[in-house]
């Protein structure tokens, strides 16, 4: 049996994720001797670890002297936090450009044509570095500008909140308005949420605002509760689990390692809105995602908005740039993408529950969508470790 260390903080949703994978996997393979206790990101490692003669440790590494008294145990080591992109251990992460592109099509869905990022300053971490970037370019290549705030942290010394918020307030206002803002995290998007309190901003008719990481606390302490990306850290922390049983043989680590897709958007009011003033769109629009799933069709549509089909079809695709078909289409095929990523769902249960009739309808039309077939996309969100070569 071995013994392994779980340095990981319990104080953030991400790590709880964290911890949820890797008790999946020792549930499903692990033999292990398990080292766990109930910590902050950031906390020091125990005293005792510097003489613990165990086998191996997954921690989420966030300072030097963490790394120096991992360093000094001599165990393989898997660490889960790119704070300090220049450690030895062999990182497991979020696929941060998946994120970021994600995010984007998530606020150019809402018909929105104004985009800020509120970040952090480059060479704080390098994962959110990576977010900011791909975010920005997507952006930019919709055709639309990014307008960006970053705040101090690091060794900067950090003005004091109120102060910040009123930056944050002032930045805001001078946006043009609707705007769609990226939170580089919950953190953030906390503040921006806050800001626009104070700033007198309704959200989100005129600010749009979407977090990362899906802290549910977080996010339902704002007001309103706040949208937020999945980065799926239980997929992490079960990769971690099985890449330090790979280490743990005396195998090398892959020379690839998994960056882990995010699950998806989880949306909640603060980007509930589609960015028209024409009461028939955004009543169609409510439509198809209330029922899609029920599932409905173009002429359903129809005879809820009081249209002509033709002059709705127009009006929408001038909108948002999608048919009645295909937004009902990407509607059902989002919540397939979510049933999939999230549960062991059978597969013909996700195609009811997503309005297709049969599997074989569905799964001609998410392979259409997507490129991959249901089956093959579940797998890869969550792939089997001992195929990780």
């Amino acid at each position: 049996m071995r013994h392994v260390a779980i340095l990981v903080e319990t104080a953030r949703a991400y790590g709880r994720g964290v911890i949820r994978g890797i008790a999946r996997y020792h549930r499903e393979r692990g033999r292990w001797s398990i080292y766990f206790q109930p910590q902050g990101l950031g906390d020091p490692p125990p005293r005792w670890l510097q003489k613990w003669k165990g086998d191996g440790i997954i921690a989420r590494i966030e300072n030097f002297e963490t790394a120096r008294i991992v360093s000094t145990v001599g165990v393989p080591v898997v660490n889960l936090r790119s704070t300090l992109p220049q450690l030895p251990f062999p990182f497991i992460g979020a696929d941060n450009r998946a994120v970021a592109r994600l995010a984007a099509a998530h606020l150019l869905e809402r018909g929105l044509k104004h985009f800020g990022l509120c970040g952090y300053p480059r060479g704080y971490h390098s994962g959110f570095a990576v977010r900011q970037s791909v975010f920005r370019t997507s952006i930019e290549q919709a055709g639309y500008q990014c307008h960006e705030l970053i705040l101090p942290r690091g060794r900067i010394r950090r003005p004091s909140w109120e102060v910040e918020q009123d930056r944050i307030a002032k930045w805001l206002l001078s946006l043009p308005h609707p705007v769609g803002i990226l939170a580089t995290n919950d953190d953030y998007g906390l503040q921006v949420l806050d800001a626009c309190r104070r700033a007198g901003l309704e959200v989100p008719d005129r600010v749009a605002v979407l977090g990362c990481e899906n802290d549910e606390y977080i996010c339902n302490l704002s007001i309103p509760p706040m949208s937020s990306i999945d980065l799926n850290s239980e997929r992490a922390g079960y990769e971690a689990a099985a890449l330090l049983e790979r280490l743990m043989a005396g195998k090398r680590p892959p020379k690839r390692l998994p960056e882990i897709e995010p699950l998806g958007i989880v949306p909640r009011r603060s980007t509930d809105v589609f960015a028209t003033d024409d009461a028939r769109i955004l009543q169609a629009l409510r439509f198809i995602g209330s029922h899609a799933c029920r599932p409905i069709a173009v002429m359903d549509v129809v005879r809820h908005v009081p249209v002509p089909r033709t002059t709705l079809q127009i009006l929408l695709h001038k909108t948002i740039g999608r048919t009645i078909h295909q937004e009902i289409r990407r509607v059902q095929i989002a919540r397939a993408r979510e049933r999939l990523s999230r549960a062991n769902v059978p597969i013909k249960r996700v195609a009811l529950e997503c309005g297709f009739k049969n599997v074989q309808y569905f799964t001609r039309a998410f392979q259409a969508a997507t490129g991959h077939t249901p089956g093959q996309f579940r797998r890869s969100r969550w792939p089997d470790p001992v195929e990780m070569s």
